[in-house]
């Protein structure tokens, strides 16, 4: 999997508008300029190499949702220092 450009806009203006209390992830959203899409469902902004291992760029700590109208359901993986790690888009997930 290689990295590829990202336009986090649109995750940005939704975080706006339904996460105030989260007066931070608008700009964590908006440095999420790069991805790695595991799946359909599910896009990295984050190495998720060894996840809450020392030393892994990934140390997960929380999850928020979004709600898109188009999308549905997005479930973004925030790790430390206010960093999303990425998002699962949950209309995407296939049984």
């Amino acid at each position: 999997m290689s990295w590829e450009p990202y336009d986090p806009s649109w995750l940005v203006e939704l975080a706006r508008e339904q996460e105030p209390e989260h007066p931070w992830l608008p700009e964590a959203l908006a440095v999420c300029t790069r991805c790695r899409w595991r799946s359909p469902a599910y896009v990295y902004f984050v190495d998720g190499s060894n996840p809450n291992q020392p030393g892994s760029s990934w140390q997960f700590v929380t999850n928020l949702i979004l709600e898109h109208p188009t999308e549905g359901e997005l479930v973004l993986d925030i790790l430390t220092e206010h960093r999303v790690g990425g998002v699962e888009f949950l209309s995407r997930i296939v049984v």
